[in-house]
């Protein structure tokens, strides 16, 4: 068995591949590197074969976005930890052994990212991860350095290791046998906020989850699916939801019917920026989750049979979407430290 896999999933990302390979085959020397393709129809699995015999490639047998695709990929596996790494990531020297040295130093710690800044603009976090994920008490997502789509300029203010609530998927270190503890990626999110659904899940056994800023990976950013892209809205929307009546363990009637509130003023929002086809797309994203509701509550009864004491740390008390809109804090380090659990 391998110490540490680090597994990149590939989708028609020959570009991305030629273009960032090098740093990931420089800098892992500790690791073995695999591309797990998802059925790519460019010629990915031919480049690799040619330009990298060393790799190993991983063939799934269709695309079933990120969540299969991983654990598709990851059942024929063997490692004692794995890297989930975008195929749109540039990582840096000794970007492994601190987060390998972070995983290893407490048991109860199962999954940590590196800080992700942007690749285009190296001074500035990168807006999926930044540096550790939270979540508010209504299960908005957000990030020390980015807050909705504020992100910071790195000046080292987040520098400090720190126990977050979730860590990306674009750069994810997690203890290959809590990863199928936890039940793996959800595949029915297909893609968007499935590691925010496995983070919470990991929680909900007890585990830790942490951000290492000793280590930094530089992420292109919607390589796959461009942030603006109407699709992208409805994912995180729906997938939301999906999260919610799966893990959250109070009265889930009263939440599913605030988050309709606020993803009603979300629609609003968008239609006063003349954003049509994102309103369009949060709706779709309702009414697919209604049609889905009964196969989510019976995950939902699952997980709660198999729930250990919930490790809370990195839930923040009150709602970011009236702190950074009503309130106007867009940076993370304007949040108090005692509202957060």
């Amino acid at each position: 068995m391998d110490k540490i896999a680090v597994v990149i999933l590939n989708y028609n990302g020959r570009s991305f591949l030629e273009k960032f390979l090098p740093s990931v085959i420089e800098y892992s020397q500790n690791a073995i590197i695999y591309v797990a393709d998802n059925n790519s129809t460019d010629d990915s699995v031919t480049f690799i074969k040619d330009k990298y015999p060393n790799i190993k490639l991983v063939i799934n047998e269709s695309n079933g976005g990120f969540a299969k695709g991983y654990n598709d990929a990851l059942k024929v596996i063997k490692a004692e930890y794995y890297v989930l790494l975008n195929s749109d990531i540039e990582v840096s020297p000794n970007w492994i052994s601190p987060c390998l040295e972070l995983l290893e130093s407490d048991k109860k710690i199962v999954a940590v990212q590196p800080k992700v800044l942007a690749y285009h603009d190296k001074t500035k976090f990168e807006h999926a991860g930044a540096a550790g994920g939270f979540l508010d008490k209504d299960f908005y997502p957000f990030c020390r350095g980015r807050i909705f789509g504020d992100t910071e300029v790195d000046n080292g203010q987040y520098n400090s290791n720190r126990e977050v609530f979730w860590a990306t998927g674009a750069c994810l270190f997690i203890e290959a046998e809590k990863y199928w503890a936890a039940g793996g990626l959800d595949e029915d999110f297909f893609a968007h906020m499935e590691e925010i659904d496995l983070c919470w899940r990991l929680k909900g056994l007890g585990y830790s989850i942490y951000a290492c800023c000793d280590s930094t990976v530089y992420h292109v950013g919607g390589g796959t699916l461009n942030y603006m892209n109407p699709r992208k809205t409805y994912l995180n929307f729906r997938n939301s939801l999906y999260m919610i009546t799966k893990n959250y363990d109070g009265w889930l009637f009263g939440k599913i019917f605030k988050r309709l509130i606020l993803d009603g003023f979300a629609g609003i929002l968008f239609i006063s920026k003349l954003q049509f086809r994102h309103c369009i797309a949060l709706i779709k994203a309702h009414f697919h989750f209604y049609g889905k509701l009964s196969h989510i509550l019976k995950k939902r009864k699952d997980i709660k049979q198999s729930k250990g004491i919930f490790n809370e740390k990195g839930l923040y008390k009150k709602n970011i979407v009236f702190t950074s809109f009503i309130q106007r804090k867009h940076t993370f380090s304007e949040l108090k430290p005692n509202d957060f659990k």
